[in-house]
Parts: C-alpha cells; structure tokens; sequence
C-alpha cells in the first residue's frame, strides 16, 4: 500500500512540475515595428560573446560582466567545425556544451539568440564549416550541393536535440535562430536559403522565431518573405541610412541591427585595430532611442584558441590568435573604458539600477623568465599510438592525407641543374624550402609569393619542403581553402638560350599533426635518450618543439611573452593557446589562470623557423600592437608608382555618378552621401593595373577614404577580387590600418584612407592579377552620417 502511495506522490510531483513548467513556456514573436516578448514590447539588447573563445570556468562571469552592462540578451555563433572536427564524430561536452552555456545565461535572466550557421565567419577556421568537407575535392559549398546540404541538415538537427528543450517555447531562454549567415556577400541563391531555411525550422519546429541578417546594400537579394531580416554595420554608421531600404519594403517590421561591430579584428602582419568609444556608444544610444533593437558584435571578444583563428581574403590575411577585437569586455573578461561609457548610457534604458560591475574572474599574475631547454625536431614521434602518416607519389594536400590543421613536409629528388633555377609552388600557407637540408628560403601566402630562387643543384640532390597550414579562410568565395601543395611543383632554369622545366613526379610526404599529444611524445622520446634525427641540419637542428616548466605560488591570469620566438604553436598544460608569429602585432598570448597549477606549471612551443632566445615570460599585460615586420607594410615604393602622364583617363559615359560638366580634364565626378555609386565606361578597356587618382574632396581639406571598389566584366557582372594586390599608394594611414587593400577586403565598413594633411592628388594602384576588360568601376564611400573622406574630382586609368 505505501508503495502505491510513493507512486501516486511521484505522479502528483511530476504533474505539478508539468504545470509549472507550462506556466514558465513563453513567446518571442514580431509585432508591428517592435519585437513582442510574452506578448509585450521588447527591444532586444544583446552581447554577442562565443563560448569556444572563454574558458568554461569564466563563462558564468563573462555572462554577468554582459548583464552588469546592461544586455538582456546574449547572442551566439555555434561553430559546426568545432562539434564535429571528424565527419560524424560529434561532441556537446566540456568547453562544447553549449547548452549549459545557455542554461548559465537564463540562471542569470538572459535570453539568448541562436546562430547556428552553417556558416558563421566571424573570423573563425573555414567560417565554421569542417574541414573534412573537402575531402570530396569538387564539392560546392554554401550551395545545394547534396553532400553539403545532408551533413549540414545533420548538424543542424544534432544541435537542435542540444537546444530546442531550451527554447522560449518550452520554458527556455532561447528566443531566436538565425539562418546562414551574411549570404549577400557569398552569393544570390534564394533556392538555397529556402532550403536552409526548411532544414533550420523542421529542427525547431514552427514557433521559433527564425531571422536572416545582411547588409543594408544587398540584403534583399536573398531574403525570404516569412523570415526576419536584420542588418550588420559598424560603429560610426549613420543608422537611418542602413535602415532605409528595409524602411521601404517593410514598413511594419522591426528594425535591429544584429552585428554593430564595437571594434574589429587582427590580423597577422598589421596594427592592432581599435574603434572610438564615443562613435559606438552614441550609435547604440540613437538605436535605443528609436526603439532599434541591437547585438553588440563584440561584447567580449575572447581568445581563438589553438588553431581555431581563421583568415581574410581577397588575398590571404590570416588572423592573430587574439579576438580582442577592442571589445567592451577585453580578451581576459576585464571592464575597459569603453565598458563604463557604454554602461553610463544603458543606464538610460533600464527602469532598474543595473548590476554591479562583477570581480574579475582571476587576480592578474605575472611569471620571471624561464628557458624552454628541451628539444626535439619535429621529424621525431612516431610511436604505436600516434604514427607519423608517410605517403609516396604525387603530390597530396592536407585533406587528401587526412589531416585538418598541422604541418606536412614534401620531399623528392632533383635533377642535375648546373645554372641557379626557379622554384614555383602554390604553397597553403608558409613554406620553407631546403636542398640537402640547408635552408634556401620561404614561400609566404601572405606575402603573395609563389617562387624563389635555387642553387645550382646535382642530380640526387633531395629538395624538402616544410608546409604549414594557418587558419583557412573564412569569408567569400575563398572559403574551399585546400592545405598543402596545392598544385604542381615546377623548376625552370635557363639553359643554353632556352628555357627547361622540370615537374618532379615522385614526393614522399610526412604529415605532422598539431596536436599536443605529438609535440609531447617527440619530447618524451627524445628525453628518453633516443636519437633525434638521422641527420643534422637546418631542417632538424632547430625546427621542432621546445619544452620548460615554470613554478607559481598563486594562480591567476598571465600574458606568456613569445617575441624572441619565430612561428608556431603553443601548449601549457596540454591546454593549447593558440598560434604565434615573431612578425606580430600580437606577442603574448593570454593564458587563463584557470588552467594553471599552484607549482610546476608546462609549457610547449612549436616553432617551425626556430626561435632566436628560447625563453617565455608571464607579463600583467598584454602585447598586441607590436610588429616586427622584415619590411614596411606601406605600399609607396616610388619604383612601383606609374608615370600616368604618358596615360590617357579612362572615358566615362555622362549620366547618374559621373558628370561631364567637370572642369578638370578627363575627370569624373562622384556625388556626395552614402551609398553605391557606379561610373559606366564609355568603351570597355583591357588592362591588368587600375589607378585612381583622387583630385579633390567633397570638403574641402579633407582626406580621402574609399571603402570599397568593384570593376565589372563585358558581362556587366562584378569581377573576382580575389587575386587583387595592392601595388602602390601614395598615402596609407596605417596607424589605424587604413592600408589599401581595405578597398577589396570584402568589408564595407574598412577603408582606404589618406593620412592627415597629405597633399592631393591622392594615387591608388591596384594589380587585378591579371589582364581583365572592364566596362564599369562601383566605388563604396565610408558608412558614417556626412560621409567623411568622400572622393569629389577623380581620374581612372588601366593598363
């Protein structure tokens, strides 16, 4: 008898808990210019923050340094690549529960937005698509290709199991999911988002608010009528101006900004970038004022740990391991300046005194000098449980041999060459090349370079190349960014008045992973007494890892200093801090006292070029703005700057964005405000350079910023701006990487921009790759109210 009444007691408590749980289900749908929570207006406020970028023991804080700020929202990318980094290998644990992540935030009254891709950006590995995607070499990514649109529809509805108990409908703090993401700038295929639409809402079903976000100047293109749009801009934008256009096609919807970019991010080889706190704080205060809803893009940047940090292109511009990103909340969750304006200003918008400002996670520590003396090359490590993968025969990729993220090493035989010859490779992404084991130079996709030169070399002769793979691509077109060789390898040499050469045939191909168990056991290996290599030489000596210890009484957060090191990776404790790079700006890495030890503390570095001190330090602040570049990054060589007077301008037709009336011969003129403007040519013209030559301001005195250029084809249709280069600039602001690639780098809210007081005319020079007709040139001014550097009288030529 008391057995049934525990189970009738059991019964009544699980009905009770039904109840009570029916009563917390909620709403989040789209009213009449206003989002409606529970039925009653919201405006949405959120902090964009990634928990892959925080350690999991700092999430709860970083959550409420972002309530303390005064969000009520917290916005999230989830990157497929890093729950399923092998193909049907999934994990939602530890650092990659993201549904405990999600919990943390509704314990603290935030409500989360979804953005579950499967592309994301945000300057993270390949946009978080996998890898392993491209093992089948010709699939068609971002597209209705089968392949991709099954595994994509698979993750989708893996997460889905992870998240839909945590939706707003069941009791849950999620709100929103987005679909794709920023596919304007991809591409226009509407048949594509529609069917990532249908997969997005069969994994959570018909009341989930689902929303597409893009720019104000294409957003249209791909959006879908039963789908929220949202649009992405930067601080300084002016904001009536972004959202005019959906104003015009959707008179009745709510207006939110989904990415107002706070600062923006690194990249290897530049200046640590950094965004105004006044121009941030006024373009949320104005948003808020005007019932906008916003997420700040970022919030809290954190860390791209390990090999996670992706790259830019056109061209290849791989990021620093740092997502700073001149956040409110820095890298190691600490309250910047910027922080306390924003603050003082959401204070406005709340009817209750917002939070206080939490302590931080972990005090600040710093760590004396030490040498990392042990040392192993890379070549050694091949143990039962982790064997180095060795292939023989043509020329494989890292995906052809298995392998995500590492370094691979390409050897073969050469022929008798008597005469210096050149080596050409179209190396993913930084090559050393070695005869005999003797260094002879580097290819550096960054750099753009494709070649150098060798030494005479006999027949026999073995030719290394040592390959490593930086983050791929991460946005456009680029993102099937293959690892490796990724072509052949070809060797030309002048002989006898002709030109000969040479396509080895036969590789052997060594395929080092990056991962920590490798870089320990090559040092175990070597610690045990075993021989390093066969051979010593410059391939061997000192490419490799590097381990030391360092011992602590408290533990704490630190910036582990690598300026005396050359180029790698870096592991403590097995936790994998991520990537270094003597050129800079960044030079420390920050390491989370949270994955320290009171006492004896590890540290391993691979250093694939060798360091010139092997010693680390643990500093109380942070280095990201220091280069040590070979060479300025400025693009003014006077022996790159064409002679334009022995060049005609190129003619333009009268009409809407140029104006015949120009006094200055040749001349178009651009019209003043924001937006698009096109500059039709009267006749197509052939040429591989394109010039702008800038001869006035639309203010007077004022400098010039392009933000963005395009040409168009015989077809009418923009030309790939993939293979453009910058060949010169007359003046680059480069304090605030205002470099002249901003004007191809895929982002309307960088730009090309002149330094204070530099005399006009302002000259930029752009290599298109190769020869292109070309029958238009689109020009982008800056995004601000008043458009600030806009271009007045100007000249266009190609050659």
């Amino acid at each position: 008898m008391k057995k049934y009444l525990r189970l009738g007691a059991l019964t009544l408590l699980l009905a009770a808990y039904s109840v009570a749980m029916a009563q917390k289900a909620g709403s989040f749908t789209v009213g009449k210019n206003i989002f409606l929570l529970n039925g009653e207006p919201f405006i949405v406020k959120a902090a964009e923050v990634h928990y892959p970028r925080i350690p999991q023991p700092y999430w709860e804080h970083r959550i409420k340094m972002c309530k303390a700020l005064g969000m009520n929202t917290l916005c999230i990318y989830v990157f497929w690549n890093y729950h399923e980094q092998q193909q049907d290998q999934f994990t939602f644990e530890g650092q990659a529960d993201v549904a405990a992540f999600c919990r943390l935030a509704q314990k603290h009254g935030m409500y989360v937005i979804v953005r579950p891709g499967p592309y994301a950006c945000a300057e993270w590995e390949m946009g978080g698509l996998p890898w392993w995607l491209l093992k089948k070499k010709d699939i068609r990514l971002r597209e209705q290709d089968p392949f991709f649109m099954e595994r994509a529809k698979l993750f989708e509805e893996k997460l889905a199991e992870q998240l839909r108990p945590l939706a707003i409908y069941n009791g849950g703090p999620i709100i929103m999911v987005q679909v794709e993401n920023e596919y304007g700038s991809y591409g226009e295929d509407k048949p594509y988002m529609s069917a990532m639409r249908d997969i997005v809402r069969h994994a959570w079903g018909q009341e989930m608010t689902l929303f597409q976000c893009d720019w104000s100047s294409n957003f249209w293109k791909n959006g879908l009528d039963d789908l929220t749009w949202t649009m992405n801009f930067g601080t300084g934008a002016n904001i009536d101006q972004q959202f005019r256009r959906l104003g015009e096609l959707r008179p009745d919807a709510p207006k939110m900004c989904s990415e107002f970019w706070s600062g923006w991010f690194d990249k290897w080889g530049a200046r640590h970038e950094t965004r105004p706190a006044k121009a941030m704080v006024e373009g949320i205060d104005e948003m808020l004022s005007k019932d906008i809803s916003f997420s700040l893009y970022m919030t809290h940047g954190g860390t791209s740990f390990g090999h996670w940090a992706g790259a830019n292109s056109p061209g290849f511009a791989p990021d620093v391991t740092s997502y700073d990103y001149d956040a409110p909340i820095n890298e190691y969750g600490q309250a910047t300046p910027k922080y306390y304006e924003l603050r003082q200003m959401m204070q406005k918008y709340s009817d209750k005194q917002l939070p206080a400002v939490p302590k931080a996670a972990a005090p600040i520590i710093t760590v004396p000098k030490f040498e990392l003396k042990e040392f192993a090359s890379m070549l050694v490590g091949e143990d039962p449980d982790l064997k180095v993968p060795v292939r023989s025969g043509s020329l494989l990729t890292f995906e052809e041999m298995d392998m995500g993220w590492g370094t691979m090493l390409y050897t073969t035989t050469l022929p008798d060459i008597a005469v210096k010859s050149v080596l050409t490779a179209d190396c993913h992404d930084y090559a050393q090349v070695f005869v005999n084991g003797k260094y002879v130079g580097k290819i550096d996709r960054v750099m753009n370079e494709k070649s150098l030169l060798l030494p005479p070399v006999r027949k026999g002769d073995r030719l290394d190349i040592l390959v490593e793979a930086m983050g791929r691509i991460n946005f456009g077109r680029a993102i099937k960014d293959f690892k490796g060789i990724v072509g052949d390898v070809t060797i030309t040499a002048d002989i006898d008045e002709a030109e000969v050469t040479w396509k080895p045939r036969q590789w052997t191909q060594y395929a080092m992973t990056d991962d920590y168990r490798k870089a320990s056991n090559a040092l175990n290996l070597t610690k045990g007494g075993n021989p390093v290599v066969e051979e010593q030489n410059d391939l061997t000596i000192r490419r490799g890892y590097y381990r030391g210890y360092f011992n602590i009484n408290k533990v704490g957060d630190t910036f582990l200093n690598f300026e005396t090191w050359g180029k790698g990776q870096v592991w403590v404790n097995g936790h994998a801090l991520g990537r270094i790079w003597s050129i800079g700006p960044q030079q420390t890495l920050y390491l989370p006292g949270c994955w320290l030890k009171k006492g004896r503390n590890e540290v391993i570095v691979l250093d694939i070029i060798g360091p010139r001190e092997s010693v680390v330090w643990g500093q109380a602040a942070p280095e990201l703005n220091k280069l040590q570049l070979d060479k300025p990054s400025k693009h003014n060589s006077i022996a790159d700057k064409p002679d334009l007077n022995s060049m005609a301008p190129v003619a333009l037709r009268a009409g809407v964005g140029s104006a015949v009336a120009s006094p200055l011969n040749g001349s178009a003129v651009a019209l003043s405000g924001n937006g698009w403007q096109t500059f039709r040519f009267a006749a197509p013209q052939k040429g591989r350079y394109l010039a702008i030559e800038v001869l006035s301001a639309q203010k007077a005195g004022d400098r010039t910023a392009i933000a963005e250029l395009y040409l168009q084809g015989a077809d009418g249709k923009r030309l790939s701006r993939e293979p453009w280069t910058t060949k010169y600039a007359s003046s680059e602001d480069d304090s605030a990487n205002h470099t002249g690639d901003k004007v191809y780098d895929l982002q309307e809210s960088t730009y090309w921009q002149t330094e204070k007081r530099a005399e006009y005319p302002h000259l930029l020079v752009i290599d298109l790759g190769s020869e292109q007709t070309v029958t238009a040139l689109e020009y982008l001014p800056r995004a601000e109210q008043g458009t600030p550097g806009s271009i007045k009288d100007f000249k266009i030529y190609l050659w």
